[in-house]
């Protein structure tokens, strides 16, 4: 666990270096181990989250829903996790983002503000998924108590660290808050021991030709 030791501006001595970095401030961070890192972050960021000294800090990412402002983004991770026959295009991830933002979940690096990666679907009260919730966003019912799952992706240099599995675990963690009952997705055979790790069960192959592959369907009760 981290706590932060020092707060100071983030002024090194330089009127350059002041007036790019207006705004920030920097953080002395101390561990149990007495161990130091040190992080930068805005003024208005600090302030946003009541964090003073002595403050426990935050882990590595925060968590959110999706932003319009994060369209270009989410779709730019997108294309980097997925080969062109599988990914969300451009269009689609838009009318996603614009028609259910609280059915995205963004982990953003808090010392960058870059988006390390982001879980997303659709609420329906179908059962069974089918390549059609990819394209259509009409299939989208607020009211539906199961989630189709579209994409959880992770950009490269943040894998191996937990995090996709941690975003899978909050994510359903807040759906099921929200009375939503089922989690489903579709995956290929190599995946399928990773989201059984998760708390996902194998159904057997779907319904799914997306990208021309044989997909297997997954589901994970809330």
């Amino acid at each position: 666990m981290w706590k932060i030791k020092h707060i100071f501006d983030g002024n090194y001595g330089c009127e350059e270096a002041a007036e790019e970095q207006t705004g920030k401030l920097s953080l002395t961070l101390i561990n149990e181990n007495g161990e130091e890192r040190y992080v930068s972050v805005t003024d208005a960021w600090l302030t946003e989250r009541g964090l003073d000294e002595d403050s426990i800090w935050p882990e590595r990412f925060h968590f959110r829903d999706v932003r319009r402002e994060d369209t270009e983004e989410v779709t730019e991770i997108e294309q980097i996790c997925f080969p062109p026959n599988e990914a969300c295009s451009a269009r689609s991830m838009k009318a996603r983002i614009e028609a259910a933002p609280e059915l995205f979940l963004v982990a953003e690096d808090i010392e960058t503000g870059r988006i390390a990666g982001f879980l997303n679907g659709l609420s329906t009260k179908e059962t069974i998924f089918r390549d059609e919730f990819f394209t259509d966003i009409r299939l989208y019912d607020p009211e539906g108590g199961n989630i189709m799952l579209l994409g959880l992706d992770v950009r490269p240099e943040y894998r191996r660290q937990g995090l996709a599995r941690e975003i899978v675990r909050q994510y359903a963690e807040r759906e099921k808050k929200k009375g939503r009952r089922r989690l489903v997705l579709t995956c290929l055979e190599n995946k399928v021991e990773m989201y059984q790790k998760f708390g996902f069960r194998d159904l057997g192959m779907a319904n799914s030709t997306w990208g021309g592959e044989a997909w297997h369907e997954m589901d994970y009760q809330l």
